[in-house]
């Protein structure tokens, strides 16, 4: 009996302890973007600013966009612990219409993968003809 005692107090310190094991963790400051009206062919980029909150250098192994007219630009590097980083995306603004677009992002954080988020509405450029 004492022994079962003893292999259950030891389960639960080692669950204990895996629960608050380090890692690393996005505090980011926005997760979606409303670009509002745009006009068509001129590119937008807004940028989504993170925190890592972790205790572990944070890795982002990548980040893509949803389709081709979404460009990313991420940190190459490990951010460290406190540390800022920036996320960029822009959006080319080819199509007419409402928009809505994800970049994926891939890394050691705590959940893995985080998706960003933008919107908008692209309007057709007015040109004046003289």
């Amino acid at each position: 009996m004492q022994r079962i005692l003893f292999f259950i107090s030891l389960l639960a310190v080692a669950a204990s302890v895996a629960m608050i094991a380090p890692s690393a963790q996005f505090g980011w400051v926005k997760t979606t973007h409303d670009f509002g009206r745009i006009q068509q062919g001129k590119p937008v980029t807004t940028e989504f600013k993170f925190t890592n909150k972790g205790q572990l250098p944070l890795i982002i192994n990548n980040a893509k966009g949803s389709c081709g007219c979404t460009g990313v630009e991420y940190p190459k590097e490990p951010v460290t612990p406190g540390a800022t980083g920036t996320i960029k995306a822009t959006y080319n603004a080819a199509a007419l219409g409402a928009f809505n677009k994800s970049v994926t992002v891939e890394s050691n954080a705590e959940g893995g993968t985080t998706t960003l988020y933008m919107k908008g509405q692209v309007l057709k450029t007015v040109t004046s003809e003289q």
